[in-house]
């Protein structure tokens, strides 16, 4: 049974967001407010790897590895990538490409010791509500980073950008310390073909196996006939839903029926890419909506749609606590306060083949000319994707690579027409890029919702350059009735 079972739902759950926009300082300062802050479970060990390797700035890292129920693992990550200082500008950082299908036990270490690192400094000090959100298109690290969120004791595991059937069972079976296998997408792959990749607790710590807390599950949606295919067919109790609208920010469902895009070569969305909200009631269990819900008249209208609240993701994006670099805040902030802000929702820059929202930066990779000057190079793999070869064993690409890389591996070079590197991209943002040997670094490429425009409204003054989680919830709520629900 979750550890959360018998207490309130939060009225306001703040999204997670690119890799590390969502992060532990962001989660903490909303749960204390009494709601519920994710952190983003995407690429947590090159998150936790660079962050050691610049110096651990006021020894976060450290403080949690030393709560880490299994010290020498901890101590062995602590000693091949902790710098004392940080390394000096310019020199490379060590690099960690995504775990294989089968990973070595200090792959699955790092795995697992970075999620627990996270979540454990997102409920350190107070006993608020505390998710960490998941990407189904990226499958390989999901069993060992589930496994050490809930080593750290996360509250909920919320999960998109697929069908993420297996994740309820899977969450049934590690809190009881049972083994666990996921399949795994293949392109090219039989109908009788199993590719799976696996994780057994008992392996992973010699046996000392602790009893953990199951942590509600809930499912990024955006269809009621998804929501009711998970109800009733997921491996394991559905526990809600976050039914996500197609101008929230990073990736976006592609539209329903036939593909149309505007004179910008934006994917249209019509009538049937619109939910049946009274169907998705009508599962029985609690669900949240998002996309363009950051104001209290949005969050009005889904408490009187039988929601039980909202996802906010843009909102928190910008504001003090996230993880986006402060020189990107600033740029957004000008933007915004010049009425500028500009949101393409590419539908080629992700290496998924999902629409991908971008806000044009001049001199990110958004900037075309800025991008085309860029070495290709795939160097994370975080959005590969696996394909079965001619031998039966699988190979990995990315349309992001080297052009002649991919087509070398089968892939389709149109495949790679106006790819970017979003796993380079996305750390460049929170001031984790790599610097390469040739002198360069890594360009950001930020991801934001189309209301990017209306974070103004917590600027308190004109002159204002910054504003905090806590004066977001408290607009979000204004005027709104809730159930008493204590702040922590």
């Amino acid at each position: 049974m979750s550890s959360t079972a018998s207490r309130p739902e939060p009225t306001i759950i703040q999204g997670g967001m690119g890799v590390a926009v969502s992060d532990w300082r962001l989660a903490r300062a909303v749960s204390k407010t009494g709601q519920m802050g994710v952190v983003s479970g995407t690429a947590l060990d090159t998150v936790l790897v660079r962050r050691l390797q610049l110096g651990d700035e006021g020894g976060h890292m450290r403080r949690a590895l030393a709560e880490f129920p299994y010290p020498e693992m901890a101590d062995r990550i602590l000693q091949k990538y902790y710098v004392e200082g940080g390394k000096a500008e310019g020199v490379p950082l060590v690099g960690t490409m995504v775990i294989p299908m089968e990973p070595t036990q200090q792959q699955f270490e790092l795995v697992v010791v970075a999620n627990f690192v996270e979540v454990y400094l997102a409920k350190e000090g107070h006993d608020g509500l505390v998710g960490i959100n998941f990407l189904e298109k990226i499958q390989l690290p999901t069993l060992p980073s589930a496994y050490g969120a809930m080593l750290a004791g996360v509250d909920y595991v919320l999960m998109g950008a697929g069908i993420p059937k297996a994740i309820p069972g899977i969450l049934d079976r590690l809190s009881e310390g049972k083994d666990v296998e996921l399949p795994i997408h293949i392109l090219g792959a039989d109908r009788d073909d199993n590719f799976v990749t696996r994780f057994d607790p008992v392996k992973f710590t010699a046996g000392e196996v602790p009893w953990l807390s199951r942590p509600k599950f809930l499912a990024i949606v955006a269809s009621a006939t998804l929501a009711s295919m998970l109800a009733k067919k997921a491996s394991g109790y559905v526990d809600g839903f976050i039914v996500e609208g197609p101008t929230a920010g990073g990736h976006n469902a592609p539209p329903r029926g036939a593909k149309q895009t505007n004179e910008r070569g934006e994917p249209l969305y019509g009538v049937r890419d619109v939910v049946d909200l009274s169907a998705i009631a009508a599962l029985g269990r609690p669900f949240w909506l998002a996309g363009s819900y950051g104001s209290p008249e949005q969050v009005s209208k889904a408490l009187d749609q039988g929601a039980t609240g909202v996802q906010v993701g843009t909102a928190f994006a910008f504001c003090e606590e996230s993880g986006f670099s402060g020189d990107i805040k600033d740029v957004v902030f000008d933007l915004v306060k010049n009425g500028e802000p500009d949101v393409v929702t590419d539908a080629e820059a992700s290496p998924t083949g999902f629409p991908f929202k971008v806000l044009q930066v001049e001199g990110s990779m958004s900037d075309k000319t800025v991008y085309e000057n860029r070495t290709r190079v795939c160097d994370l793999g975080f959005l590969r994707q696996g394909y079965k070869k001619e031998d039966g064993t699988i190979g990995w690409r990315c349309p992001s690579e080297k052009i002649a890389a991919f087509t070398y591996k089968g892939g389709d070079e149109e495949d790679t027409q106006g790819r970017k590197c979003v796993c380079n991209g996305l750390l460049t943002n929170i001031g984790l890029g790599q610097r390469r040997k040739n002198g360069k670094h890594e360009l950001p490429l930020v991801t934001c919702g189309n209301d990017v425009v209306s974070i103004k409204r917590f600027l308190k003054t004109p002159e204002a350059t910054s504003y905090s989680a806590a004066d977001v919830i408290e607009f979000l709520l204004a005027g709104i009735s809730l159930p008493a629900v204590a702040a922590h």
